[in-house]
């Protein structure tokens, strides 16, 4: 059973940026698509990235792109994304989630495995 444990989250001014890490434990990470989602208090959550299982196909929520860069080093077991230009909207808790569908979906119900989640708070 893969477990998955973000970390990076933080405090950052606006216009700042940060990169969160998910690595994935127990075992590879290889066949799966992996994403990221967010949460803001009040809201339902949302995906931010996705990646396919090979890191060619990648799909942004509109709000993030030229912003956010997703990418995996499946080596390492590791989903990152990078978070640049960060607003004050972007305040949320980030999740990283895999999907044994192996595509760049954006839909959660396509996964099945996520982690505790990082909080990210960008202050104005």
């Amino acid at each position: 059973q893969v477990q998955l444990v973000e970390s990076g989250g933080g405090l950052v001014q606006a216009g700042g940026s940060l990169a969160l890490s998910c690595v994935a434990s127990g075992g590879t990470i290889g066949t799966y698509g992996m994403g990221w989602f967010r949460q803001a208090p009040g809201k339902n959550r949302e995906v931010v990235a996705a990646i396919s299982n090979g890191g060619v196909s990648t799909y942004y929520t509109d709000s993030v792109k030229g912003r956010f860069t997703i990418s995996r080093d499946n080596s390492k077991r590791t989903v990152y994304l990078q978070m640049n230009r960060l607003k004050p909207e972007d305040t949320a808790v980030y999740y990283c989630a895999a999907t044994p569908s192996g595509v760049a979906g954006k839909a959660e119900v396509l996964y099945d495995t996520w982690g505790q989640g990082t909080q990210v708070t960008v202050s104005s």
